[in-house]
C-alpha cells in the first residue's frame, strides 16, 4: 500500500540527524543538539498555567487577551499599530503558524526564496503547500548577504521571502543595511514576507532585533511568526501566533481552525501572565544566554573548532571542524557522541542545494559539510560536562582553537 502515498510524503524521509539522536540515546550522550532548554521556566509563568489547570480552561479556546498584549508589544518593539481584533492568529506554535501563513499564500508552481543555511520546516511547509524553494547561500563565515546573488534569484514567478533573524543555525542577526536590501526587493518586486521571528528578545552585544515588517512599504506585506517557546523556556507548550494584515491574518486563522481547532486552552491563559512580563525579565534573559554563549565559545575553541563567528542572537553556536579534521560532519558528530558522549546536530541538516546550480557549487560548497551546531540553551552544570567530556577526547586535541574578535 506504499504507493498510496503522496509524492510529497515520499520525499520526508528519516535523515542522518534523526539516526544520530537515536545514537545518543543508547549512549546517554548530553544534549546539546536540540534547542530545548533543560532548565526550568519563569515561576510565574508556570504558575498561571496550574492556575489556569485548576481554574478548568481544558475547552477549545481563543484567548484575546493574548491578542491585545501582541499589540501592545509590537508597538513598543518595532513602532507599528497592529489591531488586535484583525490582525492577529494565535496558533499551536511558531510551526503551526508558519504553515498556515504559506498554505494561505502560496499556490502550486510559486517559487519562495530562503537564505541558506535554513531551518528545515520552511521547505517542508512550501513544499506540501506545491511552492518551490530557492535558496540564496549566505556568505561563510559571518553569513553575510550577497545583494547581487539574492536579487539575480528573483523571477517572474517569485512569490515570498522567508526570514528567519535572529537565525538559526547561525546566530545571525540581520543587519538594518541588509533588511533594506531585502524590503526594497519585496517592494519592487511585489512579494510578500515571512519571518520566524522566535528569538526576538535573544539578542547579544548590545543589537536589537529589528523586524522587516517596520521596515517602509513591508508592513502590508510582511506576515510575522513567533511564539512563547525560545523567550520563555516552553518549547512544548505550543502556542505560538502570526501576526499579519487583517485578510491575511484572517485566512492563517481559517487554516489553523481546520487543522488543529485550537491552541492549548490552559496554556494561552499562562501566555497573558508570560506577556506581561516586566523589562528586567528579558534584560535577564539576554545577559544569561550571552554569558552561556560566551561559555561555550570558549571551551569549544579551546577543543580545536573554528569559531570565527560568535552569534549575535537565539542560542546556537554554528561551529566548524578542526582544521585537521578529514571527517564530515556527520562522522564527526558520531564520534564525539561515542567518545566523548556529547550529541550536537550536523551541519548539512540545513544545507540545501537548487539543482539548476549544484554543479557549480561542489567546489566552493565544500563547506556544507564542515560545520556543527551546538545548542546552549542549556543548564551551566549541562555546559560544564559537556566541556569537560569534550577536553578530554584525544581527537580533538592539537589545534588550537580560535575565535575572531568580530561578531
Amino acid at each position: 500500500m506504499e504507493n498510496k502515498l503522496s509524492s510529497v510524503a515520499k520525499t520526508f524521509t528519516p535523515s542522518p540527524i534523526q539516526e544520530l539522536s537515536q545514537l545518543a540515546q543508547r549512549c546517554n550522550a548530553i544534549n546539546l543538539a536540540e534547542g530545548v532548554p533543560d532548565f526550568p521556566a519563569p515561576t510565574h509563568v508556570k504558575e498561571a498555567a496550574v492556575s489556569a489547570i485548576n481554574s478548568d480552561f481544558n475547552q477549545y479556546r481563543h484567548v484575546q487577551g493574548i491578542c491585545e498584549h501582541l499589540a501592545k508589544n509590537t508597538k513598543e518593539m518595532h513602532g507599528f499599530d497592529v489591531d488586535p481584533k484583525t490582525d492577529i492568529a494565535i496558533c499551536c506554535g511558531q510551526t503551526e503558524a508558519f504553515a498556515a501563513a504559506v498554505f494561505a499564500v502560496v499556490e502550486p508552481g510559486d517559487e519562495v526564496l530562503l537564505f541558506d543555511p535554513s531551518y528545515e520546516t520552511y521547505e517542508a511547509s512550501i513544499r506540501i503547500a506545491g511552492g518551490i524553494p530557492v535558496y540564496v547561500g549566505l556568505k561563510p563565515p559571518y553569513w553575510t548577504l550577497d545583494s547581487e546573488k539574492f536579487m539575480g534569484s528573483f523571477t517572474g514567478r517569485t512569490k515570498a521571502v522567508i526570514l528567519n533573524s535572529p537565525h538559526n543555525p547561525t546566530g545571525k542577526v540581520f543587519t538594518k543595511d541588509e533588511l533594506e536590501i531585502i524590503a526594497g526587493a519585496c517592494c519592487r518586486r511585489d512579494c510578500l514576507a515571512i519571518t520566524d521571528e522566535v528569538y526576538e528578545h535573544i539578542t547579544y552585544d548590545n543589537r536589537k532585533h529589528i523586524s522587516l515588517a517596520s521596515l517602509p512599504g513591508m508592513q502590508k506585506r510582511t506576515i510575522i511568526t513567533s511564539s512563547l517557546s525560545k523567550t520563555y523556556s516552553v518549547t512544548g507548550w505550543r502556542i505560538g501566533w502570526a501576526i499579519a494584515p487583517a485578510f491575511f491574518a484572517s485566512a492563517i486563522r481559517n487554516i489553523h481552525i481546520r487543522l488543529t481547532d485550537s491552541a492549548p486552552a490552559p496554556f494561552q491563559e499562562a501566555a497573558l501572565s508570560a506577556l506581561r512580563s516586566p523589562p528586567e525579565y528579558y534584560e535577564s534573559l539576554r545577559r544569561d544566554y550571552e554569558s552561556k554563549r560566551d561559555y561555550i565559545v570558549k571551551f569549544l575553541a579551546e577543543t580545536g573548532f573554528q569559531i570565527q563567528f560568535k552569534p549575535q542572537g537565539s542560542f546556537f553556536l554554528f561551529a566548524e571542524l578542526p582544521k585537521h579534521s578529514s571527517l564530515s560532519d556527520v562522522e564527526y558528530v558520531k564520534e564525539i557522541i561515542e567518545q566523548a558522549g556529547v550529541v550536537a546536530v550536523p551541519g548539512c541538516g540545513f544545507f540545501h542545494s537548487n539543482l539548476s546550480v549544484e554543479r557549480s557549487c561542489e567546489i566552493s560548497c565544500n563547506y556544507r559539510k564542515r560545520y556543527i551546531r551546538f545548542a546552549f540553551c542549556k543548564s551551566s552544570s549541562t555546559l560544564a560536562a559537556a566541556a569537560e567530556n569534550l577536553g578530554k577526547l584525544q581527537m580533538l586535541q592539537g589545534v588550537p582553537g580560535h575565535v575572531d574578535s568580530r561578531s
